[in-house]
């Protein structure tokens, strides 16, 4: 007699095993028209599956956030019958739920192009309309494998073949076409519902190895309803837009080629943003007692080895092999992190109780591998610059630590245009460092520092770092786009593996706790976020170039000359546009270039000193005298950090 616990805390009686669509019909009408799938003591289920003892069972209904995954998953699936009914002889290999969406490997002599797309669609529509039960079945696995085998699909033998001896092969059937699937899937194809669209085709070698056959991908994208697939197209199209590769260049900031993959060329513009975004965060660093330091690039591999990073990462790390006699070709790497460097740093002298907190900052420069077909623009590189720092603490300090890091960096990223961000926690991975009970003592002081913080957390299972659990801090930009870029990390690990260590007000030795805290992450990616945040049209106090001092007639160069110069002297980024081209001319590129104030100069303001102010791109404009129009300008780009100084 299983006792069914329902959400509400309420508990429901059944004679005999019960599936979860006999439990939402005995609730009602309403719950088994809606239930798409349960969760059953936490675990997805298909509503077919018989529970047989007491248990806690939770429906997902489309509306719940689970259920865009089983729509996805179960699209994929309508996907490869449409393309299989389409298109005979095409085999099918894996087709998993992602981010957003969903995708299908298919074996077949010709690729797919875009062109197939008003097809295959139209055939998923059919699908959907017909709404098969998905219905589950298990098949012993030498069996499985001579169906699949009978049916010419060669790839999904090989799965079946691969799956350890323990595994239960189940199989999953939609009408007559049969796949091989774990599920869990909803109640049939008409669940997929018609807010779904295929995007691209693209390459990808079986199993992801390189050395095994190309199989053509169809990427596909599934929604609840029009309204959200609608809202996702528009978010590609303006993503498409403010694509900061695309405007790096038309804004001439930087560029990427071959003979240096994954490293960044900042030209002059661009590394003004570098050192303008650089320069604040400094300030404010310096404001919160920070203590910047520069750490080496190349390290013998026996420090990453003693720091636990050789095992972990040796895999993404550039080497270096020393010939030379008396070094006995040593074996360096260009650090990926920097980390370790600063424990070194720390353990330089006898340490005392009175120095800690220590917030040992640095702008390191780290070099990480990172696949050819994985980097994109400035966001995933090779080559980066880390807005690190650790902060070496008592294990009593870590709360307020953790308060004050937070403050900091909620106030950057409102001053950056980012004014919310979630939090998720990230405790312990698989392949750890450390004994669990080192494990517990972490992630229980992070715990309380989130308490006393008073930071709402969702949990992130299973991706803490590899020495310690860790906070992650989301950003949505403008574009309803969430980006994981601050991180927050308790470390007994290192320290232990290091020998630091301080001596206490006792006169005993101990490990110092070492909280490891980025706000950017990286500043090439942080700053690919932010032109796409902006679209390139940066607050005036952040732009390569503020103010741009332009001529209508020639007669006006002269004092261009000097209202450019006396900006410039103000501490503005002026450029002086003396072309002669018509004025109408300048302000479309100069819009193109996402200037944000262009100031103009006739004969009638050469002669009264005064500038024609305009605020691209508006049409709005104001006229000033020199000395005014100077004073607005150096107010309105003082950086928010001097600003709140200021007041």
């Amino acid at each position: 007699m299983p006792a069914i616990t329902l959400p509400d805390g309420s508990v429901r009686q059944f004679d005999a095993p019960v599936t979860g669509t006999e439990i939402a019909a005995a609730i009602g009408p309403g719950l088994a028209k809606a239930a798409l799938a349960m969760q059953v003591d936490g675990a997805t289920r298909d509503l077919a599956t018989p529970i047989a003892g007491n248990a806690a069972v939770r429906f997902i209904t489309r509306r719940d956030p689970e259920a865009l995954e089983l729509i996805r998953h179960d699209a994929a699936h309508v996907l490869a019958e449409a393309v299989q009914d389409l298109f005979p002889g095409t085999q099918v290999t894996i087709g998993p739920a992602i981010e957003h969406g969903f995708y299908y490997d298919f074996a077949r002599n010709e690729p797919f192009t875009p062109e197939d797309f008003g097809r295959i669609e139209a055939r998923m529509r059919e699908i959907v309309a017909r709404n098969a039960p998905f219905v589950r079945s298990v098949m012993p696995r030498e069996q499985a494998i001579e169906f699949f085998q009978e049916k010419g699909e060669k790839y999904k033998a090989e799965l079946i073949r691969d799956l350890p001896e323990t595994e239960e092969i189940s199989l999953y059937s939609q009408g007559e076409w049969v796949d091989l699937c774990r599920g869990p899937h909803m109640r049939g194809t008409g669940d997929v519902g018609t807010a779904f669209k295929l995007m691209k085709v693209a390459g990808a070698y079986w199993r992801g190895d390189h050395r095994n056959a190309m199989l053509s991908r169809i990427y596909g994208t599934a929604w609840r309803d029009q309204k959200e697939l609608d809202a996702y197209l528009h978010q590609l199209e303006e993503a498409e837009k403010r694509d900061h590769r695309k405007i790096g260049k038309e804004m001439d900031l930087f560029h990427l080629q071959e003979e240096a993959a994954g490293s960044v060329f900042w030209h002059p513009k661009g590394w003004k943003l570098y050192r303008t975004l650089e320069d604040y965060l400094r300030r404010r660093l310096d404001a919160h007692d920070y203590r910047e330091v520069r750490t080496p690039q190349l390290l013998d591999r026996k420090f990453w080895e003693a720091s636990g990073h050789w095992e972990k990462f040796r895999h993404a790390m550039f080497i270096a092999r020393v010939e030379d006699e008396a070094e006995k070709d040593r074996v360096l790497a260009l650090k990926p992190m920097n980390c370790p460097c600063h424990v070194q740093i720390f353990n330089q002298g006898l340490r005392s109780y009175r120095e800690l907190p220590l917030r040992m900052a640095e702008f390191g420069s780290c070099h990480r591998y990172e696949p050819s077909g994985a980097l994109h623009g400035i966001m995933r590189v090779r080559a980066f610059t880390q807005d690190d720092a650790h902060i070496f603490c008592t294990e009593e300090q870590i709360a307020a630590e953790t308060v004050a890091f937070v403050d900091l960096l909620s106030s950057i990223y409102r001053d950056l245009g980012f004014p919310e961000f979630r939090v998720k926690f990230s405790d312990r991975p698989a392949t750890r460092a450390g004994t669990d009970a080192v494990w517990d003592q972490a992630e229980g002081a992070l715990k309380e520092a989130c308490r006393i913080a008073g930071i709402d957390y969702t949990l992130n299972p299973g991706e803490g770092a590899f020495y310690g659990p860790k906070l992650e801090f989301v950003l949505r930009d403008a574009i309803g786009r969430d980006w994981q870029c601050g991180t927050l990390q308790v470390d007994f690990v290192l320290p232990e593996r290091l020998d630091a260590e301080y001596v206490a007000e006792d006169g005993s030795r101990r490990r110092p706790v070492m909280l490891h805290r980025a706000i950017f992450g990286s500043f090439e990616r942080f700053l690919g976020i932010l032109i796409e945040q902006y679209a390139g049209r940066f607050p005036l106090w952040l732009a390569p170039v503020q103010v741009v001092v332009a001529t209508i007639v020639d007669e006006a160069a002269p004092f261009a000359r000097e209202a450019a110069a006396a900006l410039q002297k103000a501490g503005l980024r002026v450029d002086l546009d003396l072309r002669n081209e018509k004025i109408n001319r300048k302000v479309v590129d100069h819009i193109d270039q996402r200037v944000p104030v262009l100031a103009v100069v006739g004969r009638r303001e050469a002669e009264e000193g005064a500038l024609v102010l305009r605020r691209l791109p508006g049409r709005e404009q104001v006229t000033l005298p020199l000395a005014e129009a100077v004073a607005q300008l150096v107010a309105e780009a003082t950086p928010p950090d001097r600003v709140v100084a200021a007041g």
